[in-house]
């Protein structure tokens, strides 16, 4: 399958976090591929040196998203590195599983940490270098999780649910500096990752759950994340769009 080309996307400074693994790494891959220059970051340390290493044109520098003031001198570094930030891609997360009678208030706080915080702290540092430039784009990773409403994963799909008002919020606040705001919300991916949570028998319910027939691997979310971080998408701010198969 030949993937487009989007020109307005060569020379672009990228930030991608949890650019390791999964999504982050198919987004990193998929970015330098149409010449941009790739930063990513990730608490996986090993991971993140070996992907940098591998694909031409990209940064690894490492960080605990949830240490906000970490965070920031990292953002601060990239935008030192790249020299600017031209596109965030706040990808990070993690989906562990809980049950609702096992949730401490440390856990809640530790979840909305994980899955949340750091998405809003990132684009506030991110943020000053792309009205320098005179614009940018911000894509925040949301999940079809919350829309399905599926078992022993509330933290998380409330994390998830307040990725999506606060793009619309963040859209409304960054519109005026040219600074576009969106979520992508991926269906079920076939990551590695995600392995560990499905049986053969659960991932064919999936696809029976779907409109289409094939597995959403990384590659197809990162498609939609070139697309909106480009310019044929300048107009699209302030709401999510869907990779997930039509699954209902």
């Amino acid at each position: 399958m030949k993937s487009a080309v989007y020109p307005s996307l060569k020379g672009k400074k990228v930030l991608v976090t949890g650019g390791a693994s999964g999504i982050g790494a198919a987004l990193v891959e998929r970015f330098a591929g149409q010449g941009s220059r790739v930063a990513l970051i990730d608490i996986d340390e090993d991971a993140g040196t070996a992907l940098a290493a591998r694909v031409a044109g990209t940064t690894f520098v490492p960080c605990n998203l949830r240490d906000i003031n970490a965070l920031k001198t990292v953002v601060k570094r990239v935008e030192t590195t790249l020299k600017g930030i031209d596109i965030l891609l706040n990808n990070a997360a993690s989906d562990d599983r809980h049950e609702l009678d096992e949730i401490t208030p440390e856990y809640w706080d530790e979840r909305i940490a994980t899955n949340l915080r750091h998405l809003f702290f990132a684009a506030q540092a991110a943020a000053p270098a792309m009205r320098a430039a005179g614009g940018g784009a911000i894509v925040n990773f949301g999940s079809i999780s919350w829309h399905l409403g599926l078992p022993s994963l509330v933290v998380y799909q409330t994390a998830k649910a307040g990725i999506e008002g606060m793009t619309r919020s963040l859209a409304r606040e960054l519109g005026r500096d040219n600074i576009r705001v969106t979520t992508i919300v991926p269906g079920s991916v076939q990551t590695p990752r995600q392995a560990k949570w499905y049986t053969p028998e659960g991932e064919d319910k999936i696809v029976a759950a779907q409109c289409l027939n094939d597995r959403i691997q990384p590659a197809d979310v990162a498609a939609l994340a070139l697309f909106l971080a480009s310019d044929d998408a300048r107009l699209c701010t302030g709401h999510e769009y869907f990779v997930d198969a039509g699954w209902r």
